[in-house]
């Protein structure tokens, strides 16, 4: 008999998936939230059973269930734990840790694929066209490279996943993965997704105008609370706003904070391990401790949402010849202008700075950053340099 502790995302019931695909009714699942695992997996040892192997995957344990596991194991038991998280990579020094963040091909890797590969390396599977393909999808899901990959497929299993019961979910799955044929969604399926993301595009629109910017630790982060969606979330508003190093979501009735990155240069499994949480690189998250409450709630409710920039415009482009407009919420005028020696300018109300930069996109970080600024539509940027021309004629 075995028994399966995973986490209670796409990439935790991935594994019990795949482990209900190679030991059918010979295992037990069951699925925790980071802060239950070590519960379960104290509850697990205390009984004692030997009998029992215990496989953990895609959640790591606290010192204190390293050292039960280490007794469990001297006297005849058996475990076995499969991560992908970097902050478990110490469990690697027991021979019951298996931890590994990137493949030797540099692929990321997901709990479900170090779980699919150790189970048909043992001889406890056979693969199939269809579980191959679902496994690759829950991996790239998990590691944000469908993005990269344009493999849209991938974010709409994991919001299958979030609109059925973890059972419906897993029955389906099942079924579908015994079958040697393409992994597809069914009719009903592709409906209910299409709707989903219709769902989904309003949600944002309306976080988008919610965000907060504030600093912390020296990194800019932008704020905003959501109980959806915070992955699609995260990533929209990173790329939306490229000057801001990390985005914070916060879900108050849930009492979690989850980050996302858009940048390779910053790990928000650091910021979220300063307030005892953990994850990867690009998206990680904590309990809503004291410290993150202060942080990022009480630091951000006196703030002002940022404003969006304009959208769709033909003549206030970023990096134009001509120079681009942007607004400060104190009313100033903030023109961003090529230089003749290849530097980019600014001027503030008509008032030419001191401060030059390398780039286009230098000079807007800064301004975004230091005055909160943001891009004007065409009709205002006509009518600055309108306001400009007639000034010039005048010889103001």
């Amino acid at each position: 008999m075995y028994k399966l502790l995973s986490h209670n995302d796409l990439d935790g019931i991935g594994c019990g998936i795949v482990a209900k695909l190679a030991f059918g009714d010979d295992v037990n699942v069951r699925y925790n939230s980071v802060q239950m695992l070590d519960r379960e997996v104290e509850r697990f040892l205390g009984e004692g059973n030997t009998g029992t192997e215990l496989i953990i995957t895609d959640l790591s344990v606290d010192e204190e269930n390293e050292t039960r596991i280490e007794e469990f194991i001297k006297k005849g038991g058996k475990v076995t734990l499969i991560d992908h998280h970097k902050t478990a990579l110490h469990l690697n020094e027991y021979e019951w840790g298996n931890v590994t963040v990137e493949q030797e091909d540099g692929k990321l890797t997901s709990a479900t694929s170090l779980l699919y590969a150790w189970l048909i390396d043992k001889g406890f599977l056979e693969p199939t066209r269809a579980a191959d393909e679902f496994v690759e999808l829950v991996r790239q899901y998990d590691t944000w490279e469908w993005e990269k990959n344009g493999n849209d497929k991938a974010r709409r299993l994991n919001a299958l996943f979030f609109m059925v019961s973890f059972d419906e979910f897993e029955s389906k799955m099942l079924e579908r993965l015994q079958a040697d044929a393409p992994f597809q969604f069914d009719p009903f399926e592709k409906q209910l997704l299409d709707m989903e993301d219709d769902k989904m595009s309003r949600y944002i629109r309306k976080k988008r105008r919610e965000m907060v910017q504030l600093e912390h630790d020296g990194l800019f982060a932008g704020v905003v609370h959501a109980e959806s969606y915070h992955s699609e979330l995260g990533n929209e508003l990173g790329k939306e706003n490229p000057h801001l190093d990390y985005i914070v979501i916060l879900n108050m009735g849930g009492r979690k904070v989850s980050f996302r990155t858009v940048h390779d240069d910053v790990d928000v499994s650091e910021v979220a391990g300063t307030f005892g949480g953990g994850g990867h690189a690009k998206a990680s998250g904590a309990s809503m401790s004291k410290e993150a409450f202060a942080s990022y709630v009480e630091a951000a409710f006196q703030k002002e949402p940022l404003r969006e920039d304009a959208r769709h415009t033909r003549y206030n482009l970023k990096e134009s010849p001509f120079g681009t407009i942007y607004r400060a919420p104190e009313g100033d005028l903030y023109f961003v202008h090529p230089k003749e020696d290849g530097r980019w300018g600014v001027e503030r109300n008509g008032r030419i700075q001191e401060e030059t930069y390398a780039s286009f996109s230098d000079a807007e970080k800064a301004l975004k950053r230091e005055r909160n600024v943001w891009l004007l539509n065409d009709d205002q940027f006509v009518k600055f340099l309108m306001n400009r021309l007639e000034k010039a004629e005048k010889g103001e």
